[in-house]
């Protein structure tokens, strides 16, 4: 198999790997699927993904298509027009979709690299124009994931606070504290910034957001540029993509990309002190999924917004 039969029959992957008729070469992966290099007949590779076995937990209907209608969506801003203007290949780049079927998603292979200043530069600006690209909606036209976990992406006008009280801080609340990982306390204190949730300000028409940006989702490549890999892609929020940049340890030089991007399109005033607000999302999603061993984490940014403290990231 070479890459143009892969693209021509996309549906005969799982046979080839089942007969060990490609090498495969496992790869470091996220915690939700299993992750490997496939190495063609013409020496072409790709990035394989697939969901594990694990008992009574199959892949959960159109999670693969999920991701791949996300990728192909960002990389569909590159011919979109924005501003009057047409958006030229200075967004961010997401790598190609080559094969989405229901257990498995293969994508172009992007050679790692190691990261720079002048990369980080570079990814900041080419954020802002993916973001500057927009989306007609809050939400997306396709049924979400992140992580493991559905995400609502029903297509709402906004306002955005309301929405993401409603769509992206609530639902995850709910099962955070179903599965024991918050206290009634905890409850009530993300509550609490739900209730205040407009008195934040910086509304602002939806961006064209990878919405789980946290830096092990971001790929930097051997060509001197970022990649965008893993996306719970929808119409958001641009300050939601920088305040994740910021947790776990921060992406590299972040600074970099924070001034890059701010040169490209200044965020709104009151910025930084909304970044503990959009941390809430990610974060609420990390006790749903991995339990009580974030819980602190959410209160503190919980806690962090409710006080207005300008601070850049949250410590996780």
């Amino acid at each position: 198999m070479d890459l143009a039969y892969l693209r021509a029959h996309p549906a005969h992957l799982p046979t080839f790997l089942t007969h060990q008729r490609i090498r495969e070469t496992p790869v470091a992966g996220g915690d939700i699927c299993t992750a490997s290099r496939l190495t063609l007949d013409d020496g072409h590779s790709v990035f394989a993904k697939t969901w594990p076995e694990r008992a009574g937990r199959p892949v959960p209907e159109g999670f693969f298509a999920a991701e791949a209608a996300g990728l192909r969506w960002l990389a569909a801003a590159g011919t979109v027009a924005a501003t009057g203007a047409a958006v030229a290949a200075d967004v961010v780049p997401v790598p190609e979709v080559i094969v989405v079927l229901p257990e498995l998603l293969a994508l172009q292979w992007v050679q790692p690299g190691e990261s720079s200043p002048e990369a980080a530069e570079r990814f900041g600006r080419e954020l802002a124009a993916l973001h500057r690209v927009g989306a007609p909606t809050f939400g997306a036209e396709w049924t979400g994931f992140i992580g493991a976990l559905p995400q609502d992406n029903t297509p709402e006008e906004g306002p955005w606070a309301a929405w993401f009280a409603r769509r992206r801080l609530t639902p995850y609340l709910r099962r955070s504290v179903a599965g024991g990982a918050l206290t009634a306390a905890d409850a009530a204190l993300v509550e609490e910034v739900i209730d205040r949730v407009g008195e934040f300000g910086g509304d602002e028409p939806p961006a064209r957001i990878h919405g789980d940006l946290w830096p092990g989702n971001v790929l930097w490549g051997a060509d001197d540029r970022a990649w965008l890999v893993d996306p719970a892609a929808h119409g958001g929020h641009r300050e939601t993509d920088l305040a994740q940049l910021a947790l776990f340890g921060g992406a590299p030089h972040l600074d970099r990309i924070l001034a890059a991007y701010q040169e490209t399109w200044p965020l709104a005033e009151g910025w930084r002190e909304r970044v503990p607000l959009h941390q809430l999302h990610l974060l609420l999603v990390h006790t749903a999924l991995f339990g009580a061993g974030y819980r602190d984490a959410v209160t503190r940014a919980a806690r962090a917004a409710l006080n207005g403290v300008g601070r850049a990231t949250v410590d996780t």
